[in-house]
């Protein structure tokens, strides 16, 4: 595996890229918005291709550059199942799978810090974001944060990892790099407790100043929704309750964009073709599944996801290959759920 922790000095924050040496592909974990550029050319100076980019919570530090290496890369975005924020690729949940050529990283939710905060295991190393930091662990005091919450994903989850695995923070404000659990169990004064609510008194007393770009930082990770500007997306956007009208007619070909996880836990449109958007690039070529079954039926495409985002994103890839009839479903399959759409497991 290919691994860079990467620094952001203005706010002290780890960002942290993955790569595969099977596929070039590439995941990078709570980018900083200023250092986009610097990513970018790292990503060709290793030859790796981006594919997806998660953030661990919403920051308040911090504006997070999901939507501007989205917007650049067509990457997917991930965060956690209870993020508020407005959209994003995918959302996971405790012990889902993310997997990125042969990276996989399983995904914990570990609440407290604020109430969306997750921590992602990775082979023999943990990212914990705000939730343990090296000697220390993060504030509880805004966002829905709770100590009594941190108490437990700290206790409950990230410390019964083996003692081995390398603790690697999402900031670091006295120049250390990786921990380990071992070490942190033995010499983070804050895990030196014998209950939560020893925990709970330790937090509830810190008296902290707000994060000097929480009033910025929050409301614009909320909002990462569309900011590409290209019209091509409006224009072939479909809505749900035109789908539904639409559905029986067997007019075009419905594509199931997402990974096979995510349908075999949420379901799928009856009929559906499935090509993860990842395979996108094979798959509209003249000899892939879409190039090969434009060619025997002259049928259009109608593309979908989980919730609209990258069914937008390989609308434009196919449009710039050349596609002519291809259309997405806006909203996605969450949409099509709460239009009362039907669903089948595969």
């Amino acid at each position: 595996m290919i691994f860079r922790q990467l620094f952001d000095s203005a706010t002290c924050t780890y960002t942290y890229l993955l790569g595969s040496e099977v596929n070039r592909h590439a995941l990078i974990i709570d980018p900083v918005l200023e250092k986009v550029d610097s990513y970018l050319k790292l990503l060709e100076e290793l030859d790796l291709k981006l594919v997806k980019a998660i953030d661990t919570h919403v920051h308040a530090d911090h504006i997070t550059a999901l939507g501007a290496l989205r917007d650049r890369t067509r990457c997917v975005t991930v965060m956690g199942a209870a993020s508020k924020v407005d959209m994003v690729s995918m959302r996971v949940d405790d012990g889902d799978i993310i997997e990125t050529g042969n990276i996989s990283l399983k995904v914990l939710y570990t609440p407290g810090h604020t109430d969306d905060s997750y921590s992602f295991v990775g082979g023999d190393r943990v990212f914990t974001g705000d939730t343990l930091f090296i000697r220390g662990t993060g504030r509880t005091d805004f966002q829905h944060g709770d100590p009594i919450r941190a108490y437990h994903s700290l206790f409950d989850k990230l410390l019964t990892l083996p003692d081995e695995t390398l603790v690697y923070p999402g900031h670091d404000y006295n120049g250390n790099t990786v921990s380990t659990i071992a070490e942190e169990k033995a010499f983070n004064p804050r895990l030196q407790v014998k209950s939560a609510k020893a925990y709970a008194d330790i937090m509830n007393n810190l008296n902290l100043p707000n994060p000097k770009q929480m009033d910025v930082a929050v409301p614009a990770n909320l909002s990462i929704g569309f900011s590409l500007g290209d019209p091509r997306i409006q224009e072939n956007t479909v809505s749900v309750t035109d789908c539904l009208k639409e559905f029986d007619k067997g007019n075009v070909i419905l594509v199931d964009l997402r990974e096979a996880r995510e349908r075999e836990r949420n379901g799928t449109i009856p009929g559906s073709l499935h090509l993860p958007y990842q395979s996108l690039t094979d798959g509209i070529k003249p000899s892939g599944a879409l190039g090969t079954m434009k060619a025997q039926t002259g049928k259009g495409f109608l593309l979908y996801c989980a919730y609209g985002e990258r069914s937008a994103l390989a609308l434009l890839t196919m449009l710039d290959a050349g596609y002519q009839n291809v259309r997405h479903m806006g909203g996605g399959l969450d949409a099509w759920k709460n239009a009362g759409g039907k669903i089948t497991q595969p």
